[in-house]
């Protein structure tokens, strides 16, 4: 059936302007919270302890260039190592590490902390030697060390002051009159508080707050806090930096752990220095020894045997063994030298092996200056780790890997001298057949000669390599080399006042966003016409009825120009329209006023609808044909009256003898004359009663003899009351009650259109709070009163 009143049906697409304008509704509670977190903020930033920030900066030195035996083959260790970056890696660990912060810690006595008593903030006295009193501990460090206590300590006068504390049994703070110099109890043992200042009096009536800390917990705290990382990645340049409410500590803690790292890398570099030359000094003795014996046998031999001179040519003979048997001792040492490397090798330990004695096998000595470094380096990182660390372990396998390298090297190494010797030896026994002629004591002169050249070249070798570990010993440089000191700019980093501010105002719009969206989510109800339009789209819309608060009348009048009347008024044009356009056969001037569920208003619209058209001069009838809960005479008469009354709908249709004008009474409502029927009594058997044939002849006679019948039914999902009588009514209007009806039972109302059960479905939204009207919310009613805002009240005319 073609409606040109009905509304035409809103897009599903997403509207912006509308989802802002829910919220602006609601602008109140948007700045109530802003405002709310604002002052949150006000009272964050006074009460806030200020934090600063200071940075530093440094670069990772490695060792390459250096003399000294032990660092030859620093340049080298790259190829054993993964790459640059993990070595930072490792020496940012390093600086990171629990050890060289409780040094620093003990250094600056960080786990004693004293502050004055501020208005807003304790200001804390670093170093410990500005606080205006000195407090000396009679237990020893490892105790205090340990110990976690507060105390505070008022100033009463130039001799005494107040010890303030909270007993651990009770809770309860005790004040306890000490003086300075004394003993003071405490349960770490016994204090004494002297004064740090030549005039301590200025200082009474102050308070000085006293903790004493675990020292591992402040350490802790410390390691955790500080950041340390390259400037790039795998830069040897790094950033230290950390946030302390003490600026002046944040300066001091950063300076002394690169202090405190550099000592602790070069007491690494000069044991292992130290280890080299007790090596080579070992090694100088036995030669010494061994050299001395030989010059002893030289001037034994050549006194005993007067030997002076040697024919030329046994020399030249002597010159050629000479020069063989030289190569063959050489040999022979270098195999011993082998096979003492060899016995140093251990399968089951990691100790330092002697990596320059003279082999002429270079890769020989290379390796084992680079196993020397690497156990070095798992030395150092085992005072900060232990075995288990992936470090460690990386270490132990290159260890384990050079020292099967060495071993196979020195096997090579002693296959090669051992072909050397023997080739040697065949040589030297051709010579030697032919010396037989030459005296034996000039031959074992010579034999002699030549050991004592070997044992001194050896000899001097050693001297040479003990000046160059001295040397290196004595030019040991740092690890790390400061480019920047620790500083800071004395600008407070935490809490930042435009941070916070500006957190305050989003957190404080952001909620009250979050509200009212989880609101309008979870929301199940219709609020106005256009919710209900979206759900049901094939149904005409009327208008809608406002919502009356306490001082509203709540029935309409003559001459009314309230907004009630004004949305009646328009409902009756949108009704009268459709009803001329959709004209039916039968009881075209019937109006049944229906709903699905009880409480939508359905009796209130029924009286100010039939009011609202007799208004007009119109000849109006409203029937209460809701006999299960009849609720439209409650509605404009008292108590006394009602029970006046003798016959209504209920009383025609059980009794035969009821004429239709008995139950028909003349009302004056508000100056507006109409004519009521009402329901009656409530009858036992209310379906039964309606099904009676009465029914019909009843509103066969009235659409007659009215211009207007508005019949008030009951509602239509909970009884089948109005189904019954459906086939009377020429329209019907279906009331919505605005954050009342779930939008999920409004699928029952499509239902009854879709199946033609309610003749000429029209709808109406009741109760709609007038800033949710679907077209006059932005714009009122026509010459109703102007309602201003808070603001407007206060501008000029």
């Amino acid at each position: 059936m073609d409606n040109m009143m009905k509304s035409q049906s809103t897009s599903d697409g997403f509207d912006l302007k509308k989802e802002i304008g829910i919220y602006l509704k609601q602008w109140i509670w948007f700045v109530i919270s802003a405002i709310i977190f604002i002052t949150f903020a006000f009272f964050h930033l006074r009460y806030a302890t200020p934090e600063y920030n200071a940075k530093a900066k440094i670069m990772l030195m490695d060792n390459d260039g250096v003399s000294n035996p032990a660092e030859t083959v620093l340049q080298d260790m790259r190829q054993l190592s993964n790459n640059e970056s993990e070595k930072i890696e490792d020496e940012i660990e390093i600086l990171k590490s629990r050890t060289l912060m409780k040094n620093v810690v003990k250094k600056l006595d960080l786990n004693k902390q004293f502050f004055a008593k501020g208005r807003f903030h304790n200001t804390q006295y670093f170093p410990i030697s500005k606080a205006p009193v000195n407090i000396n501990f009679i237990e020893n460090d490892s105790i205090i060390n340990e110990s976690n206590f507060s105390f505070s300590v008022l100033i009463t006068s130039e001799t005494s002051f107040d010890y303030i504390y909270v007993s651990e049994s009770t809770g309860e703070t005790i004040s306890k009159k000490m003086f300075f110099g004394k003993n003071t109890p405490t349960n770490i043992g016994d204090i004494i508080i002297t004064p740090n200042t030549d005039n301590i009096s200025k200082f009474t009536g102050q308070t000085i707050y006293v903790k004493i800390k675990a020292l591992d917990k402040v350490a802790e705290k410390y390691k955790n806090a500080i950041r340390i990382s390259p400037v790039v990645v795998g830069s040897k340049v790094v950033n230290l930096s950390l946030t302390d409410p003490s600026a002046k500590k944040a300066i001091a803690v950063i300076n002394n752990l690169v202090d405190e790292y550099n000592r602790v890398s070069i007491e690494a570099k000069n044991t292992k220095s130290n280890n080299t030359a007790d090596f080579i000094n070992k090694r100088i003795g036995l030669i010494a020894k061994d050299l001395s014996d030989v010059d002893d046998e030289i001037e034994e031999f050549k006194t005993g045997n007067k030997l002076t001179n040697i024919s030329s040519e046994a020399n030249l003979y002597l010159q050629s063994n000479a020069q063989t048997e030289q190569e063959l001792a050489a040999n022979r040492t270098e195999f011993s030298k082998i096979n003492f490397m060899k016995n140093q090798l251990d399968e089951n330990s990691f100790e330092r092996i002697p990596s320059n004695i003279g082999l002429t096998d270079g890769s020989v000595n290379s390796t084992a200056s680079k196993y020397n470094e690497l156990l070095d380096n798992r030395d150092r990182l085992l005072k900060s780790s232990n075995e288990k660390n992936p470090i460690i372990v990386n270490l132990d396998q290159q260890l384990n890997a050079l020292k099967n390298s060495l071993k196979e090297s020195l096997n090579n190494s002693a296959n090669t001298i051992s072909l050397q010797i023997r080739s040697l030896e065949n040589r030297s026994a051709k010579l030697s057949s032919k010396i037989y002629a030459v005296p034996g004591q000039v031959r074992k002169s010579r034999d002699i000669e030549r050991e004592q050249g070997i044992k001194e070249s050896l000899y001097l070798y050693l001297l040479q390599a003990r000046e160059e570990a001295t040397i290196s010993l004595i030019s040991t440089s740092p690890n790390a080399k400061i480019i920047d000191d620790a500083h800071t700019d004395f600008v407070a980093v935490s809490p930042k006042r435009t941070m916070v501010y500006l957190a305050s105002v989003m957190v404080g719009l952001i909620l009250p966003f979050l509200f009212f969206y989880l609101k309008n989510l979870f929301d199940t109800k219709i609020h106005n016409r256009e919710d209900l339009e979206k759900i049901i789209k094939n149904i005409a819309v009327l208008g809608e009825v406002p919502r009356l608060s306490g001082n509203d009348k709540s029935l309409i009048e003559r001459n009314d120009r309230s907004i009630l009347s004004e949305s009646f008024r328009i409902i009756r044009t949108n009704f009268d329209y459709i009803r001329r356009v959709e004209n039916t056969m039968n009881y075209n001037n019937v109006v049944f006023v229906t709903s699905t569920i009880n409480g939508e208003g359905k009796s209130f619209f029924s009286l100010n609808m039939a009011l609202t058209v007799a208004n007009t001069g119109k000849k109006v009838l409203l029937i209460g044909a809701d006999i299960r809960n009849p609720q439209i005479y409650s509605a404009f008469k008292n108590k006394k009256e009602k029970e006046s009354l003798k016959a209504g709908l209920t009383e025609y249709l059980a009794d035969e003898s009821t004429a239709i004008s008995d139950t028909i009474n003349n009302y004056d409502i508000n100056d507006i004359k109409i004519d009521i029927l009402l329901s009656g009594k409530v009858p036992p058997n209310p379906a039964e009663l309606l099904m009676s044939d009465k029914m019909k002849n009843l509103f066969d006679k009235v659409s007659e003899e009215y211009d207007y019948v508005i019949v008030d039914t009951a509602p239509s999902m909970l009884v089948t009351d109005t189904l019954l009588i459906s086939e009377y009514a020429g329209h019907t209007i279906y009331i919505t009650r605005a954050d009342h009806t779930e939008k999920k039972i409004l699928n029952f109302a499509k239902e009854l259109h879709a199946e033609k059960k309610l003749n000429n479905m029209m709808l109406v939204v009741n109760d709609v709070k007038q800033s949710n009207f679907g077209y006059g919310a932005k714009y009122g009613y026509y010459g109703a009163p102007e309602k201003k805002g808070f603001f407007s009240r206060f501008k000029k005319s």
